[in-house]
């Protein structure tokens, strides 16, 4: 290293060994796991519906015929379990953690499978969060999974950095709703992914509309929607749009999400499959 060296690998030229092997915030998978892709479902904002997103994308690539699994990584708002209706707790051996299987064996992890009562209150700092989500990647055994799918805590605080730095993502989905802020919202998502070299998919509006039940015409609850613009200011793809639908809402109530309708989320499916294959 030159005497000189301003720490900036960007703007120097030299080939020294800190060059060579920059300093890396991974962490380590867990030695007898088996994960192919890892996809992180980000929201600007609490209240999007970003738990309900990454459910369904799990389940539609399950029935797609891959493995599937969710790290839930929102340990201070699990919502996970609550959607597949999960009460049971991890186990674990020497080795390990295991995940708790859905009814359709999509593999999770969440703070609730390891808390004595699911509905207390987990009144951590940063750093002990931050340790619980590496943990979740390290010390879980995660079996032959096609494709993992992270359910980042909102926001671009110390929780959803830690996934970003700690865990491998090959790439985010965006989560937003139809109102007038989310441009703004979105807009620190994604500055945040291109700061952490990580691409972005594309967007998914939740909220987006309610089909009367009268005539099946959509109704725009929050007004027009500005994802469009976003998305074009961004390049980026508008995935999906999907309704508020109280059907849907019911499922995750009665913690029966894998009983959804087919079609809700094929083009971010799509897209996810598509960001494999590149």
């Amino acid at each position: 290293m030159s005497e000189n060296c301003t720490h900036d690998c960007s703007s120097c030229g030299e080939e020294c060994p800190s060059r060579q092997n920059p300093e890396s915030f991974l962490a380590p998978m867990n030695k007898m796991s088996n994960v192919k892709k890892v996809i992180g479902v980000v929201s600007g904002k609490g209240g999007v519906g970003k738990s309900l997103v990454t459910s369904m994308l799990a389940v539609t690539m399950q029935r797609r015929g891959f493995k599937t699994a969710i790290l839930d990584a929102d340990i201070t708002g699990p919502s996970i379990p609550k959607c597949f209706g999960i009460h049971e707790k991890a186990m674990g051996s020497d080795d390990g953690l295991f995940p708790v299987n859905t009814k359709t064996g999509i593999e999770t992890m969440s703070i609730n499978e390891l808390l004595p009562d699911e509905t207390s209150p987990v009144v951590w700092r940063g750093p002990v969060i931050a340790g619980v989500i590496k943990q979740f990647w390290s010390d879980v055994i995660w079996n032959e999974v096609d494709y993992m799918f992270v359910d980042l805590p909102p926001g671009t605080g110390d929780a959803p950095l830690t996934v970003f730095q700690s865990i491998p993502l090959d790439g985010i989905i965006i989560v937003t709703s139809p109102q007038e802020l989310v441009s703004m919202i979105v807009s620190k998502a994604v500055e945040m992914a291109k700061m952490m070299n990580v691409p972005v998919l594309g967007l998914i509006e939740n909220y987006s509309y309610v089909k009367c039940p009268c005539c099946g015409e959509p109704f725009k609850v929050y007004g027009e929607s500005h994802i469009d613009e976003v998305a074009a200011k961004y390049d980026l793809k508008v995935l999906d749009k999907l309704p508020l639908d109280p059907q849907i809402a019911s499922l995750c109530d009665r913690g029966a999400i894998e009983l959804m309708g087919d079609g809700l989320l094929d083009n971010a499916a799509d897209a996810v499959e598509a960001a494999h294959r590149a």
